[in-house]
């Protein structure tokens, strides 16, 4: 058994030990997921990861992404990734969290390919990796942005969703300007979604972007972007 045995195996019987048969269907209806659910709220869940990894410490980064591979290539339940997810930001590791990380994380986004692994995975992965290493993440991103998978593709548009003032706009706007036009859902949300958060900082300059792109910007991405400027006024 590999040195991260124990931690797999302990997280494993922790999150069967949580499950609740009655609430695993009505969860994995709402995330249209194929992949099926323990029934584990997001509190006890949360209780549980943390528990489990400050008692099974890793030892070194390769260990760190070869668990949180592990535990996802393996997943049987949703809950398992969202684990996984967990332990890929645990603040013993954030010294891991950098561009050499870069090739786990975009198979967590490429493989999970919906929403709810992939917006927390932008925002609370991908946005502190380009606080802190503005030029490689910024290339990075770049190129996201303009591949064909258009869950990189809404990875790189939402990764300033917590920035505010320190919103690289430009950076911003270029990745959401190969994505103007596309017709998937989950690429007009998201534009409009981080739009929408920049104009909680900047609601003028929102309001001036969407009219000077409203010719290209879907109706439900000027919805999103617009939704709390009235709020905001």
């Amino acid at each position: 058994m590999s040195a991260s045995g124990p931690l797999v195996r302990e997280l494993k019987q922790r999150l069967r030990g949580a499950s609740d048969p009655s609430r695993a269907p009505v969860m994995q209806a709402y995330m249209k997921s194929q992949m099926p659910y323990l029934g584990i709220a997001a509190p006890p869940l949360k209780a549980i990861v943390k528990e489990v990894f400050a008692a099974q410490k890793l030892q070194s980064r390769d260990q760190w992404r070869d668990t949180i591979l592990s535990i996802w290539r393996k997943a049987k339940y949703r809950e398992e990734r969202y684990a996984a997810i967990a332990l890929a930001g645990h603040r013993d590791y954030e010294t891991y969290r950098d561009p050499g990380a870069i090739p786990m994380y975009e198979e967590m986004i490429v493989t999970g390919a919906w929403w709810d692994y992939v917006d927390t995975i932008a925002s609370h992965h991908l946005g502190p990796m380009l606080r802190a290493y503005r030029r490689p993440m910024r290339a990075l991103l770049l190129e996201w942005a303009h591949g064909a998978d258009i869950w990189k593709r809404r990875s790189a548009i939402l990764s300033q969703l917590g920035f505010r003032q320190a919103t690289d706009l430009k950076l911003l706007y270029a990745c959401i300007q190969p994505s103007l036009g596309r017709q998937e859902f989950f690429l007009r949300k998201g534009i409009g979604w981080a739009l929408r958060q920049y104009a909680w900082t900047d609601s003028a300059e929102i309001v001036r972007y969407v009219g000077e792109h409203e010719r290209w910007l879907s109706p439900l991405s000027r919805r999103e972007a617009l939704k709390n400027i009235t709020k905001i006024v």
